[in-house]
Parts: C-alpha cells; structure tokens; sequence
C-alpha cells in the first residue's frame, strides 16, 4: 500500500489505519502526485491511494500518468474530503478504481482497501451513480465504444449487475450460474470495453446511456 497525500496527518491517520490489519502492509508515502511514478516503480505497492488536490501534480494527472507510463499498475484508491465532486468522477474516468472519504471509518477505509485490492465488486456504487447522474451522459465517445463492443444479451445483463454493485458471487446467485461462469463474462465485458476494471466499466455504461445512472 502507498499514501499519497500532501497532509502529513492525513498519511498518519492512513498508515495508523492500516497497519493495524495483519494483510496489509504500508510501503511508501508521497507527499505530491509528481512523486507517484518513481515510488511505485521502488517500492512495487498492490494499493495506491490517492489524493485528489496536491499542488503540484493533482491525483486525476497523477492516476493518468501512471496508467500511461506503466504495463502493471497499481489499484488506485481516490482519497477526497467532498463525495460528490467533478474532481472525484474525474479520476474515476482517468483510471481510478475507487474513491473513499478522508472522514470514512476506520472500518470503512479497510473495507474499501481490501474491496479495491480483490476487484470483484464497486466500491460505493451509489455514490458512483450519483456522480455519473451528474457529471457523465451524453458521451458519444462512450456510446460509440459500447457499439463497438458488441456485448452479448448475457454480457449486457452481467454489465448492468456490475453497476448496480453486485459482486460476482451475487451476480452468480441472480442469474443462478456459477461463480467461474460469471467471471468469465466479466472478463469479457472488460475485454470488449477495453476498461481495465469494473468501474471504468461501468462509468461506460453511465456514459453511454446503457446503463441509467438515475
């Protein structure tokens, strides 16, 4: 796992956090987006969260960066003070895989880290629809990338689950497949949308109007 975040006592607050799990260790901290690409190279963390505003490379350019510069990145986890903020659903499009509040619960901020590091389900998908209702739709980019990914009748159906939050055993469970089966359309629904996990996924499908966010 790697703090990136301009406040010290934020990190602090993280590290002290984390730490106190047994699975989850704290490999490095920054104290600015700029310093992202060369500590994740060093240091080689799983998890990466990140500050939306530090000044001087912010975490929407910093998470783009990253993904553009390396083959394997890291997950990245948006940290932010306000939920429904444009600068949130801008990372979010940029690549992120999450985001969490910095007043989240202690509880909470392990539960997202740990949800973010499997990749089975979307973290807070409430909170993503919000955002998409308000700051996604009409995107003709995203329409024409969901037409061109011609996703199956089943696909479709497993794409409009993965928006509503459920992970892939729920969605096992709904669609009464099993769980191997399921991931196996995942993959493809990621494959075809060339989306590099589930919520660059269904930020598409908001986009796209395939998926309502309302």
């Amino acid at each position: 796992m790697l703090l990136v975040d301009d406040e010290p006592l934020v990190r602090a607050g993280l590290r002290a956090v984390l730490e106190a799990q047994p699975d989850i260790e704290v490999v490095g901290e920054a104290a600015d987006g700029a310093a992202v690409i060369p500590l994740v190279r060093q240091v080689r963390p799983d998890v990466v969260a990140m500050d939306v505003r530090m000044p001087l490379l912010d975490g929407i350019e910093a998470t783009r960066a990253l993904l553009r510069t390396m083959t394997d990145p890291p997950k990245i986890l948006v940290v932010t003070t306000f939920e429904n903020d444009e600068y949130v659903y801008e990372a979010l499009r940029a690549g992120a895989d999450g985001f969490l509040l910095k007043r989240a619960r202690p509880a909470e901020i392990v539960h997202a880290v740990r949800l973010i590091a499997e990749g089975e389900s979307l973290l807070f998908p409430a909170s993503v629809r919000q955002l998409a209702a308000e700051y996604g739709g009409g995107n003709r980019a995203a329409r024409a990338e969901l037409e061109r990914a011609q996703l199956t009748e089943r696909e479709g159906e497993v794409l409009r689950l993965m928006a509503r939050g459920l992970s892939n055993a729920e969605i096992a469970a709904r669609l009464v497949v099993g769980t191997e089966t399921v991931k196996s359309h995942v993959s493809a629904v990621l494959a075809k949308l060339g989306a590099r996990d589930r919520t660059q996924a269904v930020i598409t499908a908001y986009e796209s109007g395939f998926v309502a966010p309302g």
